[in-house]
């Protein structure tokens, strides 16, 4: 009884502290039930560059931001419940070792890990945290995900035009396929349901045509009269990238980890049984 009254006390603590790492512009953290598992550095692969990022693994909700201060202060908080999460491996390419890609249902990115046995690590602690999740039956997998974009410095022309990029013909993202696309070639916008339900998102020409024919196919003709609302043309930037800091990579934790003794400070905890502790 006393050991589970002060693994209570310390998760409140150690939760408590990553809470007011984000300062007031992160959402609150601590609520009842929740286990901080683990944390650690990764390099999340951004619109522009590869940047070290913080992250911070529950037993429902995967946390990461931006690095500042040496790791002890963080921004741009992301919160993603794990039964929005779908992990994809990838194979080893030249300068992209130790990767996987993290999709959810607004967004989709790769991330990478210093060593095999960190991305092996973290890939299974999230997979044991998300099958555990779901097994209690509250949760719902996700069945929509968003792709992943292609990186700025991946393309030099537009992917449906092959105009050149320049300073005044700007890279934007198709939120649809993750092409790099020129503007002339994303001046239509739609509604991508899964990554917002109101809000008309940037999609390149293809896309666009394709989704005017997904939706006459599901709704019938009476959906045309209605496609010119679809045409809004602005001037729509892409997502503000995140910013970061280099940073020397210290070994991820893991708190309560069935991964034998690497990265360990305690003994495991099972997932299922953390429910039946006293909050």
């Amino acid at each position: 009884m006393m050991a589970q009254i002060s693994f209570v006390r310390e998760n409140r603590d150690r939760i408590q502290a990553v809470e007011n790492s984000f300062g007031p512009s992160g959402r609150p953290l601590s609520q009842p039930g929740r286990i901080l598992m683990g944390k650690g550095h990764l390099i999340k692969q951004g619109r522009r560059k590869a940047e070290p990022k913080a992250f911070f693994l529950f037993n429902d909700v995967l946390v990461y931001g931006s690095i500042l201060l040496n790791g002890r202060w963080h921004k741009n908080q992301k919160i993603i419940p794990l039964e929005d999460i779908q992990l994809e491996d990838m194979e080893d390419g030249v300068g992209l070792e130790n990767q996987w890609l993290i999709r959810t249902p607004c967004k989709s990115f790769f991330v990478s890990a210093p060593s095999y046995e960190e991305k092996r690590a973290w890939m299974d602690h999230i997979e044991d945290c998300r099958s555990s999740l779901l097994q209690g039956g509250s949760c719902q997998p996700g069945s929509a995900f968003a792709v992943s974009w292609i990186p700025d410095q991946a393309a030099y022309k537009c992917m449906r035009c092959f105009s050149k990029f320049t300073a005044t013909n700007r890279r934007h993202h198709c939120r649809k396929c993750g092409f790099l696309v020129c503007n002339s070639c994303s001046k239509t916008r739609v509604v991508i349901g899964h990554i917002h339900p109101t809000k008309k998102l940037r999609v390149c020409s293809l896309c666009h045509t394709r989704n005017k024919e997904e939706i006459s196919h599901l709704q019938g003709d009476s959906t045309r009269k209605n496609s010119s609302e679809e045409d809004d043309v602005g001037a729509s930037s892409d997502e503000e990238e995140e910013d970061g800091m280099m940073q020397n990579h210290t070994p991820s934790t893991w708190l309560y980890s069935p991964m034998g003794t690497w990265g360990q400070l305690g003994t495991y905890v099972n997932p299922r049984s953390l429910q039946q502790w006293p909050q």
